[in-house]
């Protein structure tokens, strides 16, 4: 197996593998989807592969959690948020990735309750319908822009710790 596969197989354990915590009780939209998402869109040559995994991550997730009526807003943003990655990923840098995050968090509250406040019947269809339903959901904009900054600070790490390791393999490999 050469090094880009052993890349692209740890970037699709990671991605995986943080999905996965949707699973496990946590607080209220604190989640490393738009972090996986970015990262998808800056570490995937493979365009396809970048939106694939992540949306295939969701949707296993959201099998066992369940499917709700903003679902489109949500994967709407995952693939947004794949393609500020694919249009920033000139360089994996931690600044840059934590300034995407933010971006995405922020896109992902906008679209997001724009969406609960259209569909789910929960607010008057008015301005102040709509200006309550983005002040109630303040708190879980917190845990998103937390958990995305987060998230986002362990994979950065995590995978250049990964690269080190897989590159010190393979100049000891070469010699």
């Amino acid at each position: 197996m050469n090094v880009t596969s052993i890349k692209y197989s740890y970037a699709i354990l990671l991605i995986l593998s943080l999905a996965l915590i949707r699973l496990v009780p946590h607080a209220p939209n604190f989640t490393p989807i738009i972090a996986i998402s970015i990262y998808a869109g800056i570490k995937f040559n493979n365009k396809y592969l970048a939106l694939v995994v992540p949306i295939f991550s969701m949707v296993i997730s959201d099998f066992f959690i369940g499917f709700h009526s903003s679902m489109l807003a949500v994967y709407g943003c995952i693939v947004l948020n794949v393609f500020i990655g694919i249009f920033f990923s000139r360089k994996f840098t931690l600044i840059k990735y934590i300034y995407l995050s933010f971006i995405g968090a922020c896109i992902f509250f906008i679209v997001t309750n724009f969406s609960v406040w259209m569909l789910s019947g929960m607010y008057p269809a008015t301005l102040e319908g709509l200006t309550s339903c983005y002040i109630l959901a303040i708190p879980f904009f917190q845990n998103t822009l937390i958990s995305t900054l987060f998230f986002a600070s362990v994979i950065f790490y995590a995978t250049i710790i990964f690269d080190k390791y897989i590159d010190r393999r393979v100049q000891f490999n070469l010699k």
